[in-house]
């Protein structure tokens, strides 16, 4: 029985993972550094941490796997399946994936950041493509706010998203704001809990299928001092979820769908996952997320998805 690699090298974690015909065999990520108080890095600095951060994992997996039983590697090459989608960090993990592949005799599979987000998403969601039918994903990380009409081969057809800051983008600036390390995201719903509800309601930007944070943003920080942290951090949450409902219902009402699949790191905070499935309980809409130790950044869906183009049906079929 073989294996099959997945690299990931997104903006803020390096990822590899090894899976088999029975599961996930090997599941290692680490965290790019960033400084308490800054918002990001630049992908320069990025693209080194990955590179450094390889150079320790990707031995360490080869070991653990055996070279002689790696059937297939796959790699995030972009953040989306589009040709035009590009940014200087996955370039780390496509010339690893590419150098391995060399020594192995083997061709790379060249995916992207999303798709291998919604293939781990897939992992005890399969009845959604038990019967080849589309329905509708929708993928809230720091990078990326998008909803989507999924298709076969794991294709997507965009309908809309965010028009300026992404969810996580949202959190991330609110939360280093209030000290809080950065990613913000587990540290900003830790505070939201503690609050439990919150009197406030930041304003909810909908434009059909298309959303905005950066007025949330700017009406966030008018009350930063005015009230506390932890009940302005769960009026954040309440607003991404009153977002994300209308987005959905309105997508569902274009596509004429009413499953969807949500994935990234936003997507696996059980706060929203909540508050999310309260908004949505009086429409028929079927809510199905990723396991939330698969929903952040990781290769486990890169991996499955070199396993899947090994298959007899590649990766043109409805899985």
């Amino acid at each position: 029985m073989g294996v099959y690699l997945g690299i990931d090298t997104s903006c803020y974690t390096t990822s590899v993972a090894c899976v088999d015909e029975t599961g996930i065999v090997y599941d290692k990520r680490t965290v790019l550094c960033v400084k308490l108080g800054e918002r990001g890095l630049r992908q320069s600095d990025g693209l080194f941490q990955h590179v450094r951060n390889l150079d320790a994992l990707l031995p360490e997996l080869i070991r653990g796997a055996g070279k002689e039983q790696i059937r297939a590697v796959a790699v995030s090459v972009r953040p989306r399946p589009d040709e035009k989608s590009y940014m200087p960090v996955f370039l780390a993990g496509r010339m690893a994936a590419d150098t391995l592949c060399a020594a192995l005799g083997l061709a790379p599979t060249y995916t992207s950041h999303q798709q291998g987000h919604i293939r781990a998403a897939l992992v005890q969601n399969e009845a959604l493509i038990a019967g080849g039918q589309p329905f509708l994903g929708m993928h809230l990380s720091g990078g990326t706010t998008e909803v989507f009409e999924m298709q076969a081969g794991l294709s997507t057809l965009l309908l809309g998203g965010t028009t300026d800051l992404h969810a996580g983008q949202f959190v991330d600036r609110l939360g280093v704001r209030m000290g809080l390390p950065f990613p913000c995201g587990r540290h900003m719903e830790a505070l939201a809990r503690e609050a439990g509800q919150s009197n406030v309601k930041l304003p909810a930007s909908v434009n059909g299928l298309n959303c905005s944070f950066s007025g949330v943003e700017t009406a966030a920080q008018a009350l930063q001092g005015r009230m506390g942290d932890a009940e302005l951090a769960y009026a954040a949450y309440d607003c991404m979820a009153r977002t994300f409902a209308k987005v959905l219902l309105n997508a569902v009402a274009l596509a004429g769908h009413n499953k969807v699949l949500l994935a990234g790191g936003v997507a696996s905070s059980e706060l929203l996952r909540r508050l999310l499935r309260e908004r949505l309980a009086q429409h028929e809409i079927e809510l199905h997320f990723a396991l939330p130790e698969l929903s952040g950044d990781n290769a486990v869906g890169v991996a499955l998805l070199a396993k899947d183009e090994s298959q007899p049906c590649g990766g043109g079929c409805a899985r």
